[in-house]
C-alpha cells in the first residue's frame, strides 16, 4: 500500500483544480497537494491517480510521490472557508496526497519544445490509460529542476465510470487531436516498442494493489474490493494485448 501520513495543517485551497485540491502540511514534515474523496469526482478519480501515476513511474516517467493523507475530522472546524470546510467534512480519514514540488512551473508548450522520443512516449502512455486531460490548454505537467513531471491523472481510466459497458470501450480510438504533444510525437511506434513490453500482469497487479480497499468497497456489480481490482487488471491487460484498436 502507499505510505500513510497524518495531515497536520490545511494551508490553502488550490482553486485552479476543479475538485478543489488543497495544499497540506503533514506529520512527516512534507507538504502535499491533497485530493479528497468527498470532492465532486469522488474516490474513482483518486483510484485513477494511483493506477496511472504509479504505472507512469514504473514506466520511467517522473511523477511526484503519492501517499495516503489521513485527516482528523476536527481539522474542518478550524477552516474559515465554508467551501473548504464542507469538503473536509465530507472527506474524513484517508485521502490522497501528491508530493508538492516547490518552485516548479506549469509546463508551457511555447517555452519548452519536447524531443520526439519523450513526446511520443507521453502520448502513447496517455492513449493507453485513456487520459483526456493533457491538452495544450491544460497540459498537467510541471517543470522542476529542468525535468518534466507528469501530474493529475484523475480523468484517465474513464471505463471505470461504467463497468457494465467497459469492454465496449476497449477498442475506442484515443482522440489525439487535442493532445499537447501531438506536433512532436513522431515516433509513437518506437515508444510502443519500449513501453508495451513493460506492461505485464505482474506490474498491473502491483499498481492496482496500491489502492486502499475502502476506496473499492461497495462498487455496484462487484462482490468485494478484490473483484474490482481484478476488473482493472483484466481491462488493462486486454487493452495492452491489442493496441492497434485504440492507438491513433
Amino acid at each position: 500500500m502507499l505510505p500513510i501520513v497524518q495531515a497536520t495543517r490545511y494551508v490553502l485551497p488550490l482553486r485552479e483544480g476543479g475538485s478543489l485540491p488543497g495544499l497540506v502540511e503533514a506529520a512527516d514534515l512534507g507538504t502535499y497537494v491533497a485530493k479528497f474523496t468527498g470532492a465532486g469526482q469522488g474516490r474513482k478519480a483518486l483510484n485513477a491517480e494511483i493506477i496511472a501515476g504509479e504505472l507512469a513511474r514504473r514506466l520511467g516517467f517522473d511523477v511526484p510521490d503519492l501517499v495516503i493523507l489521513e485527516f482528523d475530522p476536527v481539522m474542518a472546524k478550524h477552516e474559515p472557508d465554508e467551501e473548504v470546510q464542507d469538503l473536509l467534512d465530507a472527506s474524513p480519514g484517508w485521502n490522497l496526497g501528491v508530493d508538492f514540488l516547490p518552485g516548479s512551473l506549469g509546463y508551457d508548450p511555447l517555452a519548452w519544445t519536447p524531443g520526439a522520443e519523450f513526446a511520443s512516449r507521453v502520448l502513447w502512455f496517455d492513449a493507453f490509460i485513456g487520459n483526456v486531460d493533457r491538452s495544450w490548454r491544460n497540459p498537467n505537467m510541471l517543470v522542476w529542476h529542468g525535468d518534466v513531471w507528469l501530474i493529475d491523472h484523475g480523468a484517465s481510466l474513464y471505463f471505470h465510470h461504467a463497468w457494465k459497458s467497459a469492454d465496449k470501450l476497449l477498442k475506442r480510438p484515443y482522440d489525439v487531436d487535442d493532445h499537447v504533444f501531438k506536433p512532436w510525437a513522431s515516433d509513437v511506434k518506437g515508444a510502443e516498442a519500449v513501453l508495451l513490453p513493460k506492461i505485464t500482469e505482474e506490474l498491473l497487479r502491483e499498481v492496482v494493489g496500491l489502492i486502499p480497499e475502502r476506496w473499492l468497497a461497495g462498487e455496484p456489480g462487484f462482490d468485494d474490493a478484490e473483484a474490482v481490482r481484478e476488473a482493472y487488471v483484466r481491462h488493462l491487460l486486454a487493452r495492452a494485448a491489442d493496441p492497434r484498436a485504440w492507438l491513433p
